[in-house]
């Protein structure tokens, strides 16, 4: 297990975690959860921690509804969140669901509202009619400003006072498509903390491959909590990753989560799984590729010291160990171990020799070498001898 900076846990953050795998996740083209699916992942996210769980969108239809009131039944230790759109009807149908929290998202940029054929007025009238009204069915109520990473800085800075002043528990700053980076994320969040004492929620896309970063500079910015997704899966490039999330937190010395990293392997397969995702080699956090190792130089350092070439343990995702691969690049302390573990001790010249062999195989197959391999280029260059 890797150590952390002694910090104390009195003067640390707690962040809150805000999974929408089974919302804006399966929004992803081409995923659907079954029922049975829908509650399984829900059930493995409050074992893993999470502090809120966004399961869907009641709007969508007679099965949606059903399904979040199965999951609402189960009175897991978590919130659970149901989205709407700036619409009564869509409350009504979130209120019929049981789920203790609602979120309702309004459109905030000129873009969305010029698509929606609206303007900043009715927004305003949206806020005041919406949220007193949903606040009487709802133990708590978000809101959440869509695309508000494009909108202009003055309508933001209303939105969150308009929101702030009609009631809503927490304001979500979505970057809906992709176009933060941390420092602008820095920028703006600092901007409406020194306008406002709302809590303040960041929701991130992938498109610049930044949303796990941008997630945590804004919780370092000071919002109260981020909305995140098994795997980063959801709407093109996907979301912030709530795997890539958690290590980030259990590595700094400035939060302290209560998510379970143990389970986030189990929890992953699962989700890639139900939404026919692979999940890449070389996936961030919990990829095959993360605790393989070739390098002869990476190799030998790992042999005395696991966390040389690794910022975090296997064990703290859930896989068993770290997996040396011997191909064109290893070195003699990879082969000495391999054949070690197998009741077989060579000396270093041995494995010098070999290695020569085993460096030319790889090449010629423009890949690593299977234990079968290496066992019959020992046999015929030592044992045959």
């Amino acid at each position: 297990m890797f150590k952390e900076t002694p910090t104390s846990s009195l003067s640390r953050i707690k962040p809150w975690i805000i999974d929408t795998t089974l919302r804006d996740g399966e929004q992803a083209p081409g995923v659907v959860f079954s029922a049975d699916e829908k509650t399984h992942i829900a059930c493995l996210l409050a074992e893993v921690g999470v502090n809120e769980i966004e399961i869907g969108y009641p709007a969508i239809s007679d099965e949606e509804r059903n399904t979040i009131r199965k999951i609402a039944s189960l009175n897991l230790p978590v919130r659970l969140t149901s989205w709407a759109r700036a619409k009564w009807q869509d409350i009504e149908d979130a209120r019929l669901c049981g789920t203790e929290a609602l979120h309702i998202s309004f459109p905030v940029s000129a873009l969305y509202l010029q698509l929606m054929e609206r303007d900043y007025i009715w927004v305003q009238q949206q806020l005041q009619e919406l949220i007193p009204k949903a606040k009487k069915y709802f133990n708590f109520v978000s809101v959440g400003a869509q695309d508000a990473t494009r909108a202009e800085p003055d309508m933001l800075k209303s939105f969150v006072l308009d929101a702030e002043a009609c009631g809503a528990d927490r304001i979500r700053i979505a970057d809906t498509v992709g176009v933060a980076t941390p420092t602008s994320i820095l920028a703006l969040i600092g901007h409406l903390k020194s306008v406002s004492y709302a809590a303040l929620e960041f929701h991130a896309h992938n498109d610049l491959g930044m949303a796990t970063a941008n997630a945590f500079t804004a919780l370092e910015a000071g919002c109260k909590a981020v909305s995140v997704s098994v795997t980063g899966l959801g709407e093109r490039a996907g979301n912030a990753a709530l795997e890539e999330l958690a290590i980030a937190l259990k590595l700094s010395e400035h939060f302290d989560s209560r998510l379970d990293t143990r389970q986030l392997l189990h929890l992953c397969e699962t989700v890639s799984n139900a939404s026919g995702r692979v999940i890449q080699d070389q996936k961030a956090v919990v990829g095959k590729s993360v605790f393989q190792h070739e390098s002869g130089i990476h190799c030998a350092a790992l042999l005395k010291n696991p966390l040389s070439y690794q910022p975090f343990l296997p064990d703290q995702v859930g896989r068993s160990k770290q997996e040396l691969i011997i191909g064109k690049h290893s070195g003699s302390a990879s082969l000495q171990h391999f054949f070690s573990s197998r009741g077989i001790i060579l000396s270093r010249s041995e494995a010098g020799h070999l290695l020569e062999v085993v460096r030319q195989r790889a090449t010629e197959k423009k890949g690593a070498l299977q234990p079968e391999e290496l066992e019959d280029i020992y046999n015929t260059l030592l044992v045959k001898q």
